[in-house]
C-alpha cells in the first residue's frame, strides 16, 4: 500500500473520529444544560406575635439655685417613681435607675448676658424592664397622676421599647411554611411552561426581620421571613 493510499486512510479515520466525539460531547452538553435548567422562586412567611419583654424608661425633670436641694428634690421623685411602680405590681429587680445628668448653665455659660431662673437643671431616667407587658400598659395610663403631684416629665413615649424574644421558638414552623409556599411558586411555574419540577437545587434562608405591626400597636410584633430556593426543572 503506497504511503498516499495510507495518508488518505489516516486522514479519513481521523475525520470520522473527530464526528464521532463531537457528537458525543454535543450530546453530553445538551444533556448537562437540561439538567441545569433551573426556576429560582422566593417562599415568605409572616407571623404575628405579643412582645415579651417591655423597656419603659421614665425620664423626670428638676431645675433649681442649690444644688443640694436639686439633689433631694431627685431622690424624692425617684422614691415616687418607684413606689408608683410597685403599687402597680413591679418589683424593685425589674426596676433600675441611672445616675442623674446636672447642668450648670452659668459655668456653662449658657446665660449669656441674660439673667437665668434656675442655675441648676437635671434629669435622670429610671427604667422599667419587666416581661408583663399588660401591667406596663396600664401603668403608662395612670402616672400622669405623679405629674399632678408635681413631678415633671420628659415627653419619652417613643422611647418605650417592646421587645420579642422567643424568635427561636417558631424559627422551624416558619422556615417549613416559608419553603413549602416557595414550592408552591415554582410548581405553578413549571406547569406555566410545561415542565417537571425536580429537586432542590440550592437554598438560601433569608434574615428574620420583627417590627411593629404598626404605630398604634407596637407591643405586637410582625416576624417575617424570605427564603430563596432554586429547583431543577425537567421536560
Amino acid at each position: 500500500m503506497s504511503n498516499k493510499v495510507q495518508a488518505l486512510i489516516l486522514g479519513g479515520a481521523l475525520i470520522v473520529g473527530l464526528y464521532l466525539l463531537g457528537y458525543t460531547l454535543g450530546g453530553s452538553i445538551i444533556e448537562y444544560k437540561s439538567l441545569e435548567r433551573t426556576v429560582v422562586v422566593k417562599g415568605l412567611s409572616e407571623k404575628e406575635v405579643n412582645a415579651d419583654i417591655v423597656m419603659w424608661p421614665i425620664a423626670y425633670l428638676r431645675a433649681n439655685n442649690d444644688l443640694s436641694q436639686l439633689y433631694a428634690d431627685l431622690d424624692s421623685d425617684t422614691k415616687s417613681i418607684k413606689n408608683f411602680l410597685k403599687v402597680n405590681g413591679f418589683s424593685d429587680a425589674e426596676i433600675s435607675i441611672s445616675a442623674p445628668a446636672v447642668t450648670d448653665k452659668i459655668a456653662q455659660n449658657y446665660d449669656r448676658g441674660n439673667k437665668v431662673t434656675y442655675r441648676y437643671s437635671a434629669i435622670q431616667t429610671l427604667t422599667l424592664y419587666s416581661k408583663n407587658i399588660e401591667k406596663a400598659r396600664q401603668a403608662m395610663t395612670k402616672i400622669t397622676a405623679l405629674g399632678k403631684g408635681g413631678i415633671s416629665f420628659r415627653d419619652n413615649s417613643y422611647e418605650t421599647q417592646y421587645l420579642y424574644t422567643k424568635l427561636n421558638e417558631i424559627k422551624p414552623q416558619m422556615l417549613k411554611e416559608a419553603t413549602k409556599n416557595a414550592r408552591l411558586s415554582a410548581q405553578t411555574f413549571a406547569v406555566d411552561s410545561q415542565s417537571s419540577l425536580g429537586k432542590i437545587k440550592s437554598a438560601r434562608q433569608g434574615r428574620f426581620s420583627i417590627s411593629p405591626r404598626d404605630d398604634n400597636t407596637p407591643y405586637i410584633k410582625k416576624v417575617r421571613i424570605v427564603s430563596t430556593v432554586e429547583y431543577y426543572l425537567s421536560d
